[in-house]
């Protein structure tokens, strides 16, 4: 059987959805990512471990959804989380608690980071980017605010290395796009290659879907 390509189309990066249609989606899915999240940590919880142990310092989480990250940071570091979605970042409030070491939960387009450069010691963000309108805007973004001998960790989902797998993904982009503003057969590591972020290290699993992303800021 001949190995599947990557199709040219992906589902909005041409005319991706706006952050008020972003917004729109995630107040209307809150409630069921907030009611799944024991799902999500099962599935998850190993590859956020293994990724975002590494952490350290002062961490910026971007697109952070209900706050999940921050039960996967080491104990000693401090926790900024910022999201699009005012109803994912109250879930995330409620559900992460008043611990000491979270310096609070903020509302913010990730496209522009309302912080200075060099602000954090490690930057991350789980299945995120296939949200960003501009995910290479938002990749330099986290480039800016992470110091230069800092690192930017991601966890992210995209095409399967399996090829009829990754047919069906090609198969339903659109309508998934639609539903979910989410590219889910985009290319992860493809991604990073126009931007201000050099990989060190990654790793696949899942059928290549999930892609874990130790990456360097180039300042």
């Amino acid at each position: 059987m001949p190995e599947a390509t990557a199709d040219t189309s992906t589902p909005g990066r041409t005319r991706p959805d706006t952050l008020d249609d972003i917004r729109e989606t995630y107040a209307e899915q809150a409630d069921r990512f907030d009611r799944m999240q024991w799902l999500n940590k099962r599935l998850t919880g190993g590859f956020r471990g293994r990724l975002f142990g590494r952490a350290g310092g002062r961490v910026l989480d971007v697109a952070c959804g209900t706050g999940l990250n921050a039960h996967y940071v080491p104990p000693e570091t401090t926790y900024v989380g910022v999201d699009l979605s005012p109803d994912m970042l109250s879930k995330a409030r409620a559900g992460v608690g008043d611990r000491d070491r979270v310096e609070g939960f903020h509302e913010m387009d990730a496209q522009r980071l309302a912080f200075a450069d060099d602000s954090f010691d490690t930057v991350i963000s789980s299945l995120s980017t296939c949200t960003f309108p501009d995910p290479d805007r938002a990749l330099d973004e986290m480039a800016r605010v992470c110091r230069p001998d800092g690192r930017v960790l991601l966890l992210e989902h995209g095409r399967s290395s399996v090829g009829p797998v990754a047919r069906f993904q090609d198969w339903r982009a659109d309508a998934h796009y639609e539903k979910h503003s989410c590219r889910w057969n985009q290319e992860p590591l493809a991604l990073l290659g126009g931007t201000d972020l050099s990989v060190v290290d990654a790793s696949t699993a899942v059928l290549g879907i999930i892609t874990a992303i130790e990456a360097d800021p180039a300042h």
